[in-house]
């Protein structure tokens, strides 16, 4: 499965570069992020919301790929301070399984900004093989870091999550924001859903512990619930139509 071939020394310090390249990245996004909500609170201040809108959209990429960046540090730390097991044994040890499947799979895809990847990447094929290089690509193995798949997805960041970063960014700048109540109250509602299930599914833990006298479960196992004080009731109180302001 394996084969033999790569130049440790050459692995060995495209990890450190690739690591000390990273923390610059992150620093330098990380100081253009706050120059950026600087901006969207200008246009905030000046009913430009939709336009803040579009800018944070690109705040919250932004966001994700630092937060990327500090994962893959992370994981090149993890291979540096393991870097005799990569050296002496000839099959992938376990426990580094999941940073080398990570690293393989994100090279690709950010080596124009991290050109050490790819040299990184190139050792491991090396070391590994190149069937067992493309299918990390592809994440055949599903041992690709979950958490760094998430972060470089390519998708639309949600209204709601939009919404929450325009509420920060004016709070943090001081400046005054009406929030869209369409899309916080459909969060309202999604929370109330939840919790309206998880009621459901203590009402039925009780009624199994009162009717069967072997069940593990008690009174005490189900902590009790004030519905009055939570999301649920507000967010029935706002949209269920025969519930009066009074009511709330």
């Amino acid at each position: 499965m394996f084969s033999s071939g790569p130049n440790y020394t050459k692995l060995k310090t495209n990890l450190r570069l690739a690591v000390n390249r990273l923390k610059l990245l992150e620093k330098k996004k990380t100081e253009l992020a706050q120059k950026m909500r600087k901006e969207i609170a200008d246009y905030i201040s000046q009913n430009k919301e939709d336009r803040a809108r579009i800018r944070v959209e690109h705040i919250i990429r932004e966001d994700y790929l630092v937060e990327a960046f500090e994962l893959l540090e992370m994981l090149c730390d993890l291979l540096l301070a393991r870097f005799d097991l990569i050296q002496q044994m000839k099959t992938l040890d376990e426990g580094l399984e999941e940073a080398i499947n990570t690293i393989l799979w994100a090279a690709p895809r950010l080596q124009t900004e991290v050109p050490e990847l790819k040299v990184i990447s190139d050792q491991l094929t090396a070391k590994y093989g190149k069937p067992f290089s493309e299918a990390c690509r592809s994440n055949q193995f599903a041992k690709v870091n979950q958490k760094l798949l998430q972060k470089l997805s390519v998708h639309t960041p949600s209204k709601l999550l939009v919404e929450k970063y325009m509420i920060e960014i004016s709070r943090s700048h001081s400046v005054p924001f009406e929030p869209d109540k369409h899309i916080i109250r459909e969060d309202e509602v999604a929370a109330a859903e939840a919790m309206l299930i998880d009621l459901k599914n203590r009402g039925e833990q009780l009624r199994y512990a009162q009717r069967y006298e072997g069940s593990s479960y008690s009174l005490t196992d189900i902590p009790p619930v004030d519905p009055f004080h939570s999301l649920l009731f507000i967010s029935v109180c706002i949209h269920s139509s025969y519930v009066s302001s009074d009511d709330c």
